[in-house]
């Protein structure tokens, strides 16, 4: 029999169930007890989906209040230090993640090369404990539900540790947890769980060598000690490095993902290193939006059955990275609709898939699938069409050093310029204004008017507090990508295809079924309005086109050079209207492309150097005299620092104020000749960062970096934030900016 299982379930539900119970309980219009109520109830909700859906392995400990590896290190007790003092309740779990009045949040980092973001565990001597067992306490909740369809899902001690920060000796970490898994594997044994499921997604990382060692250690202690339980050893995103060695892990079974590692996974496969294993094959794209091809899945999926012990069918990944359903997205093109899969979807094909494997007939459904996927393949919207790239300059005119000078006398700015990084808060009025728009209550003529008074309201704003380059706010912007999705052809749009980002933070990452083109002005009349309300510089503000691809369901039937090219060259004609409007900084995100890196390092330079050269080709039009800017999020910088460089934009805004001076670093002892500006406070926060605090943020990198090349500004966007507390925030920015350039004779 072909067992249908899964790794995860998203968490936000159909209408965003999950994100309003989190945000009216940290509003306080929700009690605790009521908080943890109707999550128990999203929960067993989103249990029954699965069983309903013919699911025989439905996961359990998917289901978060935040983040699943901050639930593990709530659990195992790694609390940061600055919070040792609080007390170990909802309270502390939320403020590791968020902050609070006296402590910043705990860093974020990409988990893996997705857009989710996770919640960085800080080591720092502490002696891991396990209080309860969790993971038990849902296992025989879910069990009551779906009896032995529930499957305890958890993150593996090696990923976990490797993962984290603050750690001297890895080994001695992992060695320190193995009693606490051992504790969760034996009491899920005996509560009667038949399969637990391990995730060690480490080991499709380059970094995965060097915990080889480790593996075998940690995996033969738990066959000794709990010799009675099943783990699955699951893996996603790329193919497992050293397959012959994971493949004797004492473990019933491995996980692999045949969509993002298939060529590598199946030739493991047919090498026979996994002889006497369970395979669970992740045959269905969890990470992409697009309808399963069906025919080849079954192919695929027999052709491994050959080599194995046994096989079970799977997403190539946990399915917290698309949409729920698409059952209410009528207003997509039929052809385009029919061929998509979102997670409710997926769980459908999955069953499909393993009930003609198991029958060898095709189901009205089965054809049906198939059809609509060839259908889509054939539209005739998905024909590359590229304008000539070599008539196109991929340089500027002048060397940065050459052109600041002449930027800096047009832009007449001081030493040590502050700014923002886009995005002013959404305030519910906003919010309110922009859904009476759209279920057309309001007038296009009365929308317009509405975004133009905030627009003003928020350049009075910033002249008040005496920024020195302003922005537009990005009001009439639900996302800097569903935005450009909207007014560009190749690009379509959702209802309800939300995802979660990270805690609360929900994205609706647009469709890109077939040739981008730009049709419209996208930026244009907004920003130029706001240029005309005041005599200091105004950014116009654009999404790049690796972020753009990355934080969008792309199309997977060209290349992706061919598909960054296509945006490069929408965005360079946007750019182009900009400059002609008198528009002198034009600030081009790209906040999502250290995200994209390939997980293999054999991989990495071709992207990188993809990326770099789409991004110069949408910039290196401007004139010497327009100032290009990008910003990119939390990352790993020092392993890209020269593509960084060779994006060539005139001034980077990096977020820094989680990662407690680890990115500075990379910035610090590299030669970085461009202008740079690394974010002096953390807006994921609520809390408004000190005076001293904003000082000593802004002079430790001006022990590496020049002065005339560093900007101020906070991480990221604010579009998050409370209008108070951002007020308050830039003050102290400001403030603090003055008190540095007085003490360099700079005022």
């Amino acid at each position: 029999m072909v067992k249908v299982s899964n790794l995860g379930y998203p968490r936000l539900g159909e209408n965003r169930e999950w994100k309003k119970l989190i945000e009216s309980y940290w509003s306080g219009k929700l009690s605790q007890a009521d908080l943890l109520a109707e999550m128990k109830s999203l929960r067993r909700t989103f249990l029954k989906k699965q069983a309903d859906a013919g699911l025989d392995l439905i996961p359990v400990g998917d289901f978060s209040l935040y983040d699943h590896i901050l639930d593990l290190s709530y659990q195992f007790n790694i609390i940061p230090r600055r919070f040792a003092k609080e007390a170990h309740d909802l309270g502390l779990y939320f403020a590791i993640a968020r902050g609070n009045k006296d402590n910043v949040a705990s860093a974020m980092k990409k988990w893996f090369n997705t857009n989710y973001h996770y919640i960085l565990p800080e080591w720092s001597k502490q002696k891991p404990s396990l209080k309860s067992n969790r993971l038990l306490e849902l296992y025989l909740e879910a069990k009551e539900l779906v009896g032995d369809k529930a499957k305890p899902v958890i993150t593996g001690p090696i990923t976990f540790v490797a993962l984290s920060s603050g750690i001297e000796d890895y080994t001695a970490a992992i060695k320190s947890l193995l009693p606490l898994y051992r504790q969760i594997f034996q009491e899920l044994v005996e509560a009667g769980a038949s399969y637990i499921q391990v995730d060690e997604p480490i080991f499709v990382t380059d970094e995965g060598h060097s915990y080889l060692e480790a593996a075998k250690h940690v995996y033969a202690y738990f066959a000794k000690q709990v010799p009675e339980a099943k783990l699955i050893f699951q893996t996603y995103f790329e193919a497992l490095v050293d397959p012959e060695i994971l493949g004797n892990l004492p473990v019933a079974g491995l996980g692999l993902d045949f969509v993002h590692g298939l060529e590598e996974n199946l030739a493991a496969v047919k090498a026979g290193y996994f002889s006497d294993k369970e395979i669970f094959a992740g045959v269905i794209d969890g990470r992409n939006v697009w309808g399963a091809d069906l025919e080849a899945s079954r192919d695929l999926v027999l052709e491994i059955s050959d080599k194995v012990k046994a096989v079970h069918i799977q997403p190539s990944c946990s399915l917290l990275h698309v949409p729920v359903t698409k059952k209410g997205e009528t207003g997509l093109n039929p052809l385009l609709k029919n061929g998509l899969a979102f997670a409710d979807e997926k769980l459908e094909e999955l069953r499909l898939l393993a009930d003609q494997l198991e029958t060898g007939f095709s189901s009205p459904k089965f054809t049906q699938k198939v059809a609509d996927f060839k259908a889509l393949q054939a539209a005739d919207f998905r024909n590359l069409a590229l304008a000539d790239l070599g008539k196109i300059p991929q340089k500027r005119h002048l060397d940065f050093k050459d052109r600041y000078p002449l930027q800096q006398e047009k832009l007449g700015l001081p030493v040590l310029p502050t700014t923002t990084i886009g995005s002013f808060p959404q305030s519910s009025e906003v919010r309110r204004i922009r859904r009476a728009w759209k279920g057309q209550e309001i007038s296009n003529q009365a929308y317009e008017d509405f975004i133009k008074s905030e627009i003003a309201r928020w350049i009075k704003i910033q002249e008040d507090l005496d920024l020195d380059v302003l922005v537009h706010g990005e009001f009439e912007r639900v996302d800097m990508v569903e935005f450009f999705g909207q007014k560009l052809a190749g690009f379509a749009t959702t209802k309800g295809g939300w995802v979660q980002s990270y805690g609360s933070r929900a994205v609706k990452p647009p469709i890109i079924y077939g040739d981008i083109q730009h049709i419209q002005p996208l930026t244009l009349k907004e920003t130029v309005y706001a240029q005309s309300l005041t005599k200091r510089p105004v950014k116009g503000m654009l999404t790049g086109p690796i972020t753009i691809t990355n934080w969008s369901f792309e199309r997977n039937d060209i290349s992706r050079p061919d598909l960054f090219n296509q945006i490069a060259l929408a965005i360079r004609k946007e750019i182009e209207l900009l400059e002609d409007a008198g528009i002198p900084i034009i600030q081009v995100d790209e906040a999502a492309l250290r995200e994209g890196l390939p997980l293999r390092k054999d991989k990495q330079q071709a992207y990188l150097d993809d990326s770099v050269r789409a991004f110069r080709l949408a910039t290196s039009s401007v004139k010497d005299t327009t100032q290009i800017h990008t910003h990119m999020c939390y990352s790993n910088f020092s392993e890209i620092i020269e593509s960084i460089r060779a994006l060539d934009a005139d001034v980077i805004s990096i977020e820094t104020s989680r990662s407690h001076g680890e990115i500075i670093e990379a910035f610090e002892t590299a030669t970085y000749p461009l202008g740079i500006g690394l974010g002096v406070y953390d807006i994921h926060s609520p809390r408004v960062p000190s005076l001293d605090e904003l000082i000593s943020n802004i002079e430790r990198p001006l022990h590496q970096l020049s002065l005339d090349q560093f900007w101020v500004n906070p991480d990221c966007g604010l579009k998050t934030r409370k209008e108070r507390e951002t007020v308050a925030a830039l003050k102290n920015l400001v403030a603090a900016t003055k008190i540095v350039r007085h003490k360099f004779g700079k005022d």
